[in-house]
């Protein structure tokens, strides 16, 4: 088990801040750090994720350790958030300079193609023409997801710059 398998119980016992920082780059040293907080046997995500579960006293030490440390913590999220996007925008700027057109067009197709089969789907649906829910759900997914890098990932990296 890693620290990413982990995220999501560590978010529900109260530590968001802890949960967001392990599974990303660096990770491993704040679980040490964490191992040492709360008294567990070693720093492996399991023995660590048993120790929050079996002792009461472990998970307010954790909650200290993450006020504590709550500066580094969210740096080290937002550093990791910076890094993608600069990645993303390397990429997208490595594809236009291409002298494929596909690969200067893909994003923008594959947007287009997702909003078309959206608009189809809510026409159908408008027609009482069932479509299989999963298709839907998926569809939308996938919609957020590339509208996000589109329109908000630009947004959240010029903010990122200043």
């Amino acid at each position: 088990m890693t620290f990413v398998d982990i995220r999501d119980a560590i978010v529900k016992l109260g530590l968001p801040f802890l949960g967001a920082a392990l599974p990303l780059p660096g990770g491993a040293a704040i679980g040490s750090a964490l191992a040492a907080a709360i008294g567990s046997p070693s720093d492996k995500p399991n023995d660590i994720l048993d120790t929050l579960h079996k002792d009461a006293d472990a998970v307010q030490r954790a909650m200290e350790f993450q006020t504590q440390h709550e500066e580094t913590l969210l740096r080290i999220a937002v550093d990791a958030e910076k890094s993608a996007s600069e990645e993303v925008t390397k990429r997208w700027q490595a594809d236009m300079m291409s002298d494929s057109w596909l690969a200067k067009n893909i994003r923008p197709m594959v947007l287009i193609f997702i909003l078309t089969i959206y608009t189809i789907f809510a026409s159908m649906s408008a027609f009482s023409i069932n479509v299989t829910q999963g298709y839907v759900e998926l569809l939308g997914q996938w919609g957020m997801l590339i509208m996000s890098a589109y329109f908000v990932g630009r947004t959240v990296e010029k903010a990122l710059k200043k």
